[in-house]
This record gives C-alpha cells, sequence and structure tokens, in this order.
C-alpha cells in the first residue's frame, strides 16, 4: 500500500510521528512488533513548506560523531536545513520515532521524501 502525507502548515513531528506510525504497520489489523510490512510505501510530500519556529531552528542541535578522538560535532537544524534540505530533517525524526532494532533499515529504506 502507498500512504501519501502532505506536511504543508504542519508540525515536524505530528507529520513524522503519523510517518513512523505507517512504516511499523501499526494501522492494520495484522499489526506484529516483530515483522516488517513489506507493502508499505510513505510519501512525505510538501516538505519544505512545514511550521517550524525560528527559535527552534536555530536551538536545535543534532549530534554527529566521526568517530575519531574529538570527533563529535553539533549541527542545529537550520544548518541542516540549508546543506541537505528539509527532507533531511524528515529521515532524521522518522529514524528517531522507529524501534532500533534490525527492522528499522528496511522501514527506512521505504520512506520517500519530497521537497
Amino acid at each position: 500500500m502507498k500512504y501519501t502525507i502532505d506536511a504543508q502548515n504542519k508540525r515536524l513531528g505530528r507529520v513524522a510521528s503519523e510517518a513512523a506510525s505507517l512504516l511499523m504497520g501499526k494501522n492494520k489489523t495484522n499489526f506484529v512488533r516483530n515483522a516488517n510490512p513489506k507493502d508499505i510505501v510513505v510519501t512525505i510530500s510538501n516538505c519544505s513548506k512545514i511550521v517550524l519556529p525560528r527559535k527552534k531552528m536555530r536551538d536545535t542541535k543534532y549530534a554527529r560523531y566521526s568517530g575519531y578522538p574529538g570527533g563529535l560535532r553539533f549541527l542545529s537544524m537550520e544548518q541542516i536545513a540549508q546543506k541537505k534540505g528539509y527532507s533531511e530533517l524528515f529521515k532524521i525524526a522518522v529514524r528517531g520515532m522507529l524501534p532500533g532494532n534490525k527492522l528499522r533499515p528496511d522501514m527506512l529504506k521505504r520512506l520517500i521524501v519530497t521537497e
């Protein structure tokens, strides 16, 4: 099944939680936590038209670690949106809302985010 979520004039977290719920298959009657529903593809459109306060864009930080000593870097939401676009913010948000097990990479492959 294909689901399309329109992110225009919506909050980032609301759209991301809806997408994560659909990717896990929680809307299906035969939902089980240990199975990955292969037939679900979620598309998020108009991600550049979301509602984000300037203070949140400036103050929210995401950590990135290179693996080397002293390699911990922090990027603000604003910097990520400039470098990689708003679609990367959705991918990060949805990734954080999915369970951290072996099924997460497969679920993220079925997430399509368009500007």
